[in-house]
């Protein structure tokens, strides 16, 4: 089979259109400790033996570019770690994080699709889906090798 070429999707074709509610946008006395854990570190430790060893890891962006594809999402999409998007709103300028209706349009389900659930199961939710298209894809392409077999 010959590698499909397409363009990817990016954030910014998922985002929400017009105004996002000021819950999910972050306070700028609280920037630092959205923005440290995405930024690179060297630090000394030791294992309980007594092994002195030099844990690093590399900055990734922040906030994330939403002209790129998501990165992957995780169950704890939402809170303050490493993993957790946080962009630019297009119409505030102002840096946030996704909205659960976002986080459901990043792995193709439908808008609201996790409306019957507490704001923190949502995100939980859609860190744990795969992404839909990806797998009705995959699917479809194993039906057709098969096919082709018989």
């Amino acid at each position: 089979m010959k590698p499909l070429k397409k363009q990817p999707i990016t954030i910014s074709q998922k985002m929400e259109k017009g105004s996002v509610d000021d819950r999910f946008f972050i306070p700028e006395d609280q920037m630092y400790k959205w923005k440290y854990p995405k930024g690179s570190k060297k630090i000394k430790r030791t294992t309980i033996d007594g092994y002195e060893y030099m844990f690093s890891k590399g900055a990734i962006s922040f906030p994330d570019p939403i002209d790129k594809p998501f990165i992957t999402m995780l169950t704890s999409e939402g809170l303050v770690n490493r993993s957790t998007h946080v962009i630019i709103d297009k119409e505030t300028k102002k840096k946030r994080r996704l909205t659960p209706i976002e986080c459901e349009r990043a792995d193709g389900f439908n808008d609201n699709w996790t409306e019957s659930m507490p704001e923190r199961w949502r995100y939980f939710t859609m860190g744990n889906a795969l992404v839909v298209p990806l797998i009705t894809k995959m699917g479809k392409t194993l039906i057709k090798m098969v096919d082709e077999d018989e």
